[in-house]
Order: structure tokens, then C-alpha cells, then sequence
């Protein structure tokens, strides 16, 4: 259990952030309440620290040209992790989040990073309510500190009184707040000379790139890792739509994965099914996609029926969808005959469908499964171990955020921070990156991933700065046990030598 300290160290952390008044002038404060607490691991134990609460960002306000002050514009919600009795000058910092847009950081502080973990159960073991929280003898804790931080309008976060909430509802304005935030934790810390990371899941990893070359520009800081998990940098690689074909080629071996999962392709071993699938969605089926009415009637009936065969669908309906597979509709379709649809996030997990003549499936079970355990375990570990207090509910995804969620800076281009990254790697050569991913992720396909790390623009030399984990689960890999251990391991491997000076 955490220290008594939260009260006392709740003024001293608002002292040192230079509060001055700001009860008596009706304004925000920062509310972050300090526990201290233990870890057993195998070999040793981690006394640590944990600051939980809401850091005020402010803007400059200019008034006819004249300074007018520093004005509240968001309150956002972090959770601090750090060793105790550390040296700051060599300990790594990790800053983490999730994606959505409109996700909290729930999913990676309690599903793989933090030092509690959720247990959620599996596919074939789901956990009953009430769930349960367990120790993590795997964190990143025992290698980097750790700030997880939610955007504006997720978990506690919230804009200031009298701000609009939609204007951080987008690209820019939310790679902006969430740069504010590891600047503001950075210098209050003093740790502007620890080796620093950014640590991003799904929409989280387009911002985590985003956020490498933003540092860089705006304030000189320079991140010595990116941690991309279920790696999405460039929009158009998994965005159905007319005109657009590259993600019809770029999920057949998810879809291919998927089905051989659920036992559409017999023995075979997976990787020689992903092999011919990943040939196929390079080669043959772009060229098909491009000819149109121009194949012959051998040629579409090749390509259909290798398609099927991959994909685990009927022949006639690859035909009927002129090899155009539609993620939602194949997870809808692949197990329609058994009354069953796949998860999105997580192909490997199924729920029943009550219409079985629908196009798109009623429920993704590989979240409705497990978000329960996960809302569950943060309201309790937040009030009762960490001891902060909130009334605001607790926003794990908040659908209106992502449905209003503004693109306006890519207007009339692709949305993608490829160029981004690779000029901040040109920029930082000693930036390091580090991608996971997962073989039955339908939201953030692996192969869409690969084809867009493929074409960073930085020279040869730099190729090697790049590297990809593979693990048998979908979105949140973590959910699988197996590769949550797995991937703990790979993330503190690349951790530590990326900090290594």
C-alpha cells in the first residue's frame, strides 16, 4: 500500500510548480497527489513514486499587441512513475499514451508498462467481473520512469473553463498539448539531460512520430527512442475508399492470418501462409486492383480464387466485392456460416451475431471483452492506491472526440508523418525506433506497417536505427500472455540500448 503523504506532497508539488494564488483567483492548479510504493520483482525490489493528477497548460495571451498574461487553456491528466533514489542523468524517462483519437493511456499503463497490471483473461479464459489487479513483475519501471499522459478530453483531462474542447480535437492542436505536457514534466523535473522516449499505440504512434519532429523543432529536444505499438504513420495505408486500393492489398495477410487462425487453412504453418500472402499482396493483387475490366477471364479467376484461398472467404464473394475485402465486412463474413463475427482489434476473438444477413458486425468482441476489467481495475487503482479523487467520469474512449477529430492540416494530402520522422531522424541520427506488431491486429495491419517503414526517407545507414517485433495477437498484444511477456522483454532490450551513451 502507498505512503500517507498524498495531502502534504500535494502542496509541495503545487509550490514547486509556481502556484501563486490560484484558489483565491478562481483559476486552475495542479492537483497532483504523491504515494510512494514497492515492488517486488524476481531478483530485487522497486521502491518507487507516483504523482497522479491533472498539470494546468497555459498560453500566452496578447492584448492590442501587449503580454496580457498566462492564460488556463486544459487540464490534463498524468500519472508519474519514478525510481526512488535514481540517477536522474542516466535513468530513462518514458512518456506514454494511447491513440483512439479519443483514448485514454489506460491500455498501456495497465495492460503493459505500469507496475499494476489488469487481469483481463483471454481469448479462450475471459475474467469474470468484478476483475482483478496484479503486480507487473514485467514493467518498463524496472528500466525507465515512466508519465503517461491522457489528451485533452480522455481519462481526467479536460479544456479550462470558458476553452472550446473541439480545439484540441485535431492534429496539430493535440500534438501541441501533449508536446506541452512532456516539456512542462521534463523541465520541473529536471530532466532535460535523462535519456527520453515517446511511447505511442495505435492513432498514439502517428502522434509519437509527430511528436519527434515537433520536440525537435520547438523546443530542442531531442528523444533518444520511439516505441510504436500497432504502428499506424500514414492514414491511407488502412483507410477504405474509392480511389484508394493500398489497403486492400495491405490487410490480405491479416486476413489471412486470421483465417488461419480459425482454422481455414488446415495444417499449414503460419508463416508459410503469411509468406505467400505478403507475395501476393505485393505483387499480383496490386496489378489486378490496376487492371480493372482489362483482366481476362483467366486472369480474374486466378487472382479470385487465390484471394479466397488466402482470405478463407467464398470465391463467389471475392468475385461479387471485385477483390476489394473490406475489413469490417471480412470480419463480419469469415465465420458467418458458424453465426460468429471476429474482432477488429483482435482477430482471434469472436462473439455471436444476432442478424446474420448484416454487412457490418453489431460488436468487436476483442473490446467489449476486455474493456470491462480495464474500466473496472483504473477506477479502483486510481482512488485506492494511487488516493486521488475525482468525480469527472473517467473517459476510457471518447467516440464524439474521435467522430469530430480534424485533419484540416492535411487538407488535399494524404494524412501521414513519414516525412516528419524521417526528417527528424536525419535531424537526430541517434534517434532510435522501435516497432510492434501484431500478426491478427485488424485496426493497424502489420504489412501496412512494414510498407510504410520501408519508405522512411533516411539513407541506408540509418536503416538500422529501425526495428520490428512480431507477436501472435492483435492490437493490444498484451492481452495474450505469451507476448505480453515477450514484448516487455523486447521494449526494456530496446530501452536500454538506445539510452546506452
Amino acid at each position: 500500500m502507498p505512503d500517507k503523504t498524498a495531502e502534504e506532497s500535494q502542496t509541495q508539488d503545487e509550490a514547486a510548480a509556481g502556484k501563486t494564488g490560484g484558489a483565491s483567483n478562481g483559476e486552475p492548479t495542479d492537483d497532483l497527489v504523491t504515494t510512494r510504493h514497492t515492488l517486488s520483482l524476481k531478483r530485487r525490489k522497486l521502491a518507487y513514486t507516483a504523482r497522479t493528477g491533472r498539470i494546468v497548460l497555459r498560453k500566452e495571451v496578447l492584448t492590442e499587441g501587449k503580454f496580457d498574461g498566462h492564460r488556463p487553456k486544459a487540464e490534463v491528466f498524468v500519472t508519474a512513475y519514478t525510481l526512488d533514489g535514481a540517477d536522474t542523468s542516466t535513468r530513462p524517462v518514458t512518456f506514454a499514451f494511447n491513440g483512439g483519437p479519443g483514448s485514454s493511456s489506460i491500455w498501456l499503463h495497465l495492460g503493459l508498462l505500469g507496475p499494476r497490471r489488469v487481469v483481463s483473461g483471454d481469448v479462450a479464459d475471459p475474467e469474470p467481473p468484478p476483475y482483478r489487479l496484479a503486480d507487473n513483475a514485467e514493467t518498463l519501471l524496472a528500466h525507465s520512469d515512466l508519465v503517461f499522459i491522457d489528451p485533452v478530453s480522455t481519462g481526467y483531462s479536460r479544456a479550462a473553463t470558458g476553452e472550446a474542447p473541439k480545439e484540441y480535437h485535431g492534429f496539430a492542436p493535440d500534438v501541441e498539448s501533449v508536446g506541452e505536457v512532456i516539456r512542462l514534466w521534463t523541465s520541473r523535473n529536471e530532466r532535460w539531460l535523462s535519456p527520453k522516449f515517446v511511447a505511442g499505440e495505435s492513432y498514439g504512434t502517428l502522434r509519437a512520430a509527430a511528436l519527434a519532429s515537433h520536440l525537435q523543432e520547438r523546443h530542442g529536444l531531442y528523444l533518444n527512442g520511439l516505441l510504436l505499438i500497432s504502428s499506424v504513420l500514414d492514414l491511407g495505408t488502412i483507410m477504405f475508399h474509392e480511389g484508394n486500393d493500398l489497403p486492400y492489398s495491405l490487410y490480405v495477410p491479416t486476413y489471412a492470418a486470421i483465417a488461419h487462425y480459425h482454422g481455414k487453412h488446415g495444417d499449414r504453418p503460419l508463416e508459410e501462409v503469411l509468406a505467400e500472402a505478403e507475395e501476393f499482396a505485393s505483387r499480383d493483387l496490386p496489378w489486378a486492383l490496376r487492371q480493372g475490366a482489362r483482366l481476362s477471364a483467366a486472369e480474374r479467376s486466378d487472382v479470385v480464387s487465390r484471394l479466397a484461398s488466402l482470405t478463407g472467404l467464398s470465391e463467389s464473394y471475392v468475385d461479387r466485392v471485385g477483390f476489394r475485402i473490406e475489413h469490417v465486412r471480412f470480419f463480419t463474413e469469415l465465420l458467418r456460416d458458424r453465426g460468429l463475427t471476429t474482432g477488429r482489434m483482435d482477430g482471434r476473438f469472436t462473439t455471436w451475431e444476432p442478424d446474420g444477413g448484416r454487412e457490418h458486425m453489431s460488436d468487436d468482441a476483442s473490446i467489449s471483452r476486455i474493456m470491462g476489467a480495464y474500466s473496472a481495475a483504473f477506477n479502483h487503482y486510481v482512488r485506492a492506491e494511487l488516493e486521488y479523487a475525482n468525480d469527472l467520469p473517467y473517459e476510457i474512449l471518447a467516440l464524439d472526440v474521435n467522430k469530430e477529430w480534424s485533419y484540416s492540416d492535411f487538407e488535399g494530402r494524404p494524412v501521414s508523418v513519414v516525412e516528419g520522422l524521417s526528417a527528424a531522424m536525419r535531424a537526430n541520427p541517434h534517434l532510435k525506433v522501435h516497432v510492434a506488431l501484431g500478426h491478427y491486429d485488424g485496426a493497424t495491419p502489420y504489412y501496412a506497417a512494414e510498407h510504410v517503414i520501408a519508405a522512411l526517407r533516411i539513407p541506408e545507414e540509418l536503416r538500422s536505427n529501425v526495428e520490428a517485433a512480431y507477436y501472435p495477437a492483435g492490437h493490444m498484444m498484451y492481452v495474450h500472455e505469451p507476448s505480453r511477456v515477450q514484448q516487455s522483454q523486447d521494449l526494456a532490450a530496446f530501452v536500454a540500448a538506445a539510452a546506452n551513451r
